[in-house]
């Protein structure tokens, strides 16, 4: 099976999502290489950085589940290898 390298970055403006989002990020954990997360007290969001490695289409559901979380922002960039 084909894997990709990927980088997701997650911003959260509305703490309410989190249980949501954490249940997700468990239940992807098979592709999930690490995780790094800030809270920015400053401005009242959480900053998520995520490391992963799967098949596209498990990547893209897992990006495309936490960008519907209420007060979620997502972004995905891949690694051409």
């Amino acid at each position: 099976m084909d894997t990709r390298v990927a980088i997701i970055g997650i911003i959260i403006e509305n703490p309410d999502s989190v249980d949501r989002l954490n249940t997700l990020l468990h239940d992807y954990s098979e592709i999930i290489i690490g995780r790094m997360g800030i809270p920015y007290r400053k401005k009242n969001v959480s900053i998520i950085s995520l490391a992963v490695d799967g098949p596209q289409n498990a990547i893209s559901a897992l990006s495309g589940k936490l960008g519907r979380l209420e007060g979620v922002a997502v972004k995905t960039a891949y690694a051409s290898v």
